[in-house]
């Protein structure tokens, strides 16, 4: 009885956190993004379409329809929220525009905007039928789901049926105004997840056309599987049917077609659905199924697997196999992915069979909660409590912020992306809100709907109601199956436990270390030095080309290192020299790496040079060295002043610790040593030692502006706004110079600008009699020549004996928004692959021009000199690499 009131407190406790948590991110939307599509929780704003950087198919959702409203507006009502939603509903009556001349996701706006208006529709009839709420309501939301339904059926307009991927809301497709039609392939799920809202749109409306639609996408799909294996492919062509992608899996680009088929079959009543549902089911259960892991096969080859890494979106099949009634597997791979959540915090994007790390993001995803919900529900054990405990405390420790919750853009650093999707409001706190609450704490009952894959609600009497749509396509032809597997489907879940409360707990039992073992966690540096326990595999984003132990790791992956003459290494993957094959595939992850990173990099938008002018005697503004950006700090570019001061070396000089030195350092311009620790890191304590300004000078010996790519100095994945004064990162060649000036002139005073100022003509000729009176010294004290330059020869400053290398943990890229997690990983070369000129996070190709870094003729500005360097030609020898191996990976033979 005891134990029975404590977990009873728990679902109090914790039931309460959800709607806190809840509240905490739909009023920051309402206050700081509102009638934008999304807030951004790290800027504080909302997300505008057109208005932000594009990134790519993302956007595909946002329609400028304030997405985020209506994504959660039943989501209110199941948090008994009953008086914001009736505000929220007026909000969107009032203020949303369907109408805009703007091209969107047919798949993203179904799901997310036309089931959001349903779900409003739903539960708003729902609440206006008790007689306290909602008495106004006319059938609005409907109204504008109608409205919706319509301007999204021009995509279909296809010979096969199934709809063009985009469509535009206010052109429709393939007219010129449209800027779309010109697609020829969708995903499967794209076109097979939209028989819910389309049937429920028709059904509420009387109007058929909506529901036609959707079934003749489904019917076409399913005359394409593939007849042997009945499996799908990922990509389909819209025109001809033809598989693009033939590889099968339940997780991205398919996992909601077969959610929908057993979901149309629950609300329709459509048996034609349960029999296609049942026979794809079969199918994956023999080739995908690999309990506990849901791996990808060939359609045509469904024994042989097709990728070695799992997608997160999959989590959502233990829920589904829930609805099924096939609880085992579905305990198995809900275990599976929990022991990667408590070993990563969150799920990652994608994770290998041996549950490393494949893609590091997680856009703070709901599937698995999903999953948990619908597992509790079923079994009614109270591991699922915990589960569900845990994820709300991984959200308020990692990804809560001040204006929300942030997504993750590497669950091993804990880094931030400045992005909180709709359905992390649509879904998250629904499932976890119903996992913790008492029928009694329910406005209504949540058994009379179903959820939609975005977790809308649709009421159930929608299955007799305006039935104008045959039920059954006697055309279509079923294989012949063992039917003792479809027993199950949709039970009863009361009787699925009989007298064994023990049941699910003996199933996860053996699961419990699987994660552990095939993935050993990271070891700490003390036992590291001791030499015990396995070491985690070498990251792109750490890797120092002066570090032995870096270099040997390297070698026993199969890769080389070549030093190029401007100061890059070249590194090369040979997979047949590797130690073994596990070691030649940690080589290929490092490999893939190194080419996301880069093309990350050159993808972000470049930052113009900074200039570092030497105004001190002798050289009175006539040496002008191009500097490269931080992305933290005080933009010069808005303080046309720029900052001056004398420079100070500093103590350390990697500026990774405590100021020893700040007499030296205050009220002047700090000079550290790149390497060791974060630029931001550098900063900080700089500032705090009283600095006005840092400069980092590349530890890479003979490094040049003359003939490296310019760089950028990122943050450090927090907020940098505690960082007021300015940075700026010199090369090698170009700090030598700085360095040689102190230790000939001692006082040595520069500015910090955004480009060169005039000379300091007053200063210089105040100088020139003493300079004249010293005119017999063999070296003439004018300033440096561009030719003399290039000669310096640099004596190590103090404290240069902690050089780094060129891989330091202080990344320079030409525009990264984040300097953690910039490798997020990408399937790609299996042979020998080479990348040309880069170091990990700070030095990779761009195809920018670059600046000049010196100046030297006495009565002009700083003169630009453009040095371009494609990241193309860098990246050229690997694309065929890459290319091998997605054909490869896809095994088209």
């Amino acid at each position: 009885m005891g134990r029975q009131t404590t977990y009873a407190f728990s679902f109090f406790c914790f039931r309460n956190q959800v709607l806190e948590m809840f509240d905490h991110a739909y009023s920051n939307y309402m206050e700081h993004a509102y009638p934008a599509d999304e807030l951004m929780p790290l800027t504080c704003r909302g997300r505008v379409r057109g208005q932000e950087p594009s990134r790519g198919d993302v956007d595909d959702a946002l329609g400028k329809f304030s997405l985020t409203l209506i994504d959660t507006l039943d989501t209110l009502v199941v948090l008994n929220k009953t008086k914001e939603f009736e505000e929220a509903v007026k909000k969107v009556i009032k203020d949303v525009n369907l109408d805009n001349d703007i091209v969107v996701s047919v798949f993203e706006t179904n799901i997310r905007v036309l089931g959001g208006l349903l779900g409003g529709h739903s539960v708003a009839i729902m609440l206006k039928e008790k007689g306290e709420y909602m008495q106004w309501y006319n059938g609005e939301l409907l109204h504008m789901a109608k409205e919706l339904g319509y301007k999204l059926l021009p995509a279909f307009n296809t010979t096969s049926g199934l709809p063009y991927p985009r469509v535009n809301l206010k052109f429709g497709v393939r007219h010129p105004e449209a800027r779309t039609g010109t697609e020829s392939d969708t995903c499967t799920a794209c076109a097979g997840t939209l028989i819910l809202e389309f049937a429920a749109l028709s059904r509420f409306t009387g109007t058929s056309i909506f529901e036609e639609y959707a079934r003749k996408a489904l019917d076409f799909i399913w005359e394409k599987r593939q007849r042997s294996s009945n499996l799908v492919g990922v990509t389909i062509n819209i025109h001809t049917g033809d598989w693009v992608r033939k590889d099968s899996g339940v997780g991205a680009g398919i996992d909601s077609y077969y959610e929908y088929l057993l979901k149309a079959y629950v609300l329709l009543g459509d048996d034609s659905f349960l029999e296609r549902f049942n026979t794809h089911y079969d199918a994956i259960m023999r080739y995908i199924s690999q309990p506990p892991l849901l791996l990808d096969v060939h359609i045509h080859k469904p024994m042989l697997n097709a990728r070695t890494w799992m997608d997160s979106l999959l989590a959502f099949f233990p829920g589904l196999q829930v609805l099924k009634g096939d609880i085992r597997p579905a305990i198995e791979t809900h275990e599976m992915l929990y022991q990667v959540i408590k070993k990563h915090n969150f799920l990652p994007e994608a994770f290998t069979t041996d549950f490393r790390v494949h893609w590091a993001q997680h856009p703070l995803r709901p599937e698995f909660a999903e999953s948990t919900y619908f597992l509790y529900k079923a079994t009614g054990d109270p591991y699922y409590l915990e589960v569900g405990k845990t994820l709300i405390e991984n959200l308020n420790k990692y990804a809560r912020v001040p204006c929300g919750f942030a997504a993750m853009k590497d669950v091993r650093t804990g880094s931030h992306e400045d992005r909180m999707d709709s359905f992390f409001l649509a879904e998250m706190f629904k499932y976890l809100y119903l996992l913790f609450a008492d029928k009694e704490d329910m406005i209504f009952d949540i058994e009379d709907y179903i959820f939609t894959t975005e977790a809308h609600l649709l009421p159930l009497w929608l299955s007799t109601t305006n039935q104008t749509i045959s039920k059954k396509n006697a055309s279509t032809e079923y294989t012949e199956l063992d039917d003792s597997n479809f027993d199950w489907t949709c039970p009863n879940t009361q009787i699925l436990f009989p007298n064994d409360p023990m049941f699910a707990q003996s199933i996860r039992e053996p699961l419990k270390n699987v994660v552990d073992k095939s993935c050993p966690r990271g070891i700490s540096r003390a036992e590291e030095s001791l030499g015990s326990g396995p070491k985690p595999p070498l990251r792109a984003r750490d890797f120092m080309a002066s570090n032995p132990e870096h270099l040997e790791i390297l070698k026993k992956m199969g890769v080389s290192l070549i030093h190029l003459k401007d100061g890059r290494v070249q590194l090369v993957q040979h997979a047949v020299q590797a130690a073994s094959s596990l070691d030649a595939e940690d080589g290929l992850r490092f490999m893939q790496e190194m080419i996301e990173l880069s093309s990350q990099q050159q993808k972000e938008q470049q930052l113009p040079p900074r200039a570092v002018q030497i105004v001190s005697h002798p050289f009175f503004g006539r040496v002008v060295l191009t500097a490269g950006p931080a992305q933290f700090g005080m933009d010069l570019s808005k303080h046309k002043a720029g900052t001056r001061g004398f420079v100070a070396t500093i103590k350390p000089y990697n500026g990774c610790s405590e100021i020893t030195n700040p007499e030296a350092v205050k009220e002047k311009i700090a000079l550290m040593q790149r390497g060791q620790c974060m630029f931001a890191e550098k900063a900080r304590n700089i500032q705090k030692a009283g600095a006005i300004g840092g400069i980092v000078i590349d530890d890479n010996e003979g490094s040049s502006s003359d003939t490296a790519p310019l760089f950028q100095m990122a943050g450090d994945g927090k907020n940098t706004d505690d960082i007021t004064i300015p940075m700026l990162f010199l090369f090698s060649k170009e700090g030598n110079i700085i360095l040689d000036a102190i230790r000939e002139y001692e006082a040595v005073e520069v500015l910090l600008s955004d480009k060169a100022k005039d000379r300091d003509l007053e200063m210089e000729n105040m100088d020139q009699k003493s300079s004249e009176n010293d005119s017999h010294k063999p070296n003439s004290e004018e300033a440096p020549s561009e030719s003399q330059d290039a000669e310096a020869v640099s004596e190590e400053p103090e404290g240069g004996g902690e050089s780094s290398g060129v891989g330091d943990p202080d990344p320079l890229s030409p525009a990264s928004t984040d300097s953690v997690s910039m490798a997020d990983e990408d399937p790609h070369t299996s042979g020998p692959t080479e990348a040309s000129a880069l170091e990990p996070a700070c030095s990779p190709g761009d195809s920018q021009p670059q600046e000049q870094n010196t100046q030297t003729e006495a009565n002009s500005k700083a003169h630009w000199d453009s040095k371009v360097q494609p990241m193309e030609s860098i990246l050229a020898d690997w694309n065929e690499d890459i290319e091998a191996f997605e054909m490869m990976e896809k095994d088209e033979l």
